[in-house]
């Protein structure tokens, strides 16, 4: 699984959002996702609905990956 395709089942899953994804060897991932809903939602709540977007491929094609889940506001104020 490349880069592409993580990012692919992420915007599947987070419609609207906006989903950057780095690898080096396509087994270890870094995404940065920028959605609406992760409005009000703590650090755990934004994981668990970019995993659930991910579903079977999470320790499967990926082994490991590092997600920094961001609001549009909190996108904005970087």
């Amino acid at each position: 699984m490349d880069a592409e395709e993580v990012a692919r089942l992420i915007r599947a899953g987070l419609p609207g959002a906006q989903v950057r994804v780095q690898t080096d060897d396509n087994t270890h991932f870094a995404a940065r996702i920028v959605a609406r809903e992760f409005t009000q939602l703590r650090a755990i709540a934004r994981h668990q609905l970019v995993y659930a977007a991910l579903g079977a491929a999470m320790g499967r094609e990926i082994h490991a990956l590092s997600i920094e889940a961001l609001t549009p506001d909190e996108a904005a104020e970087e």
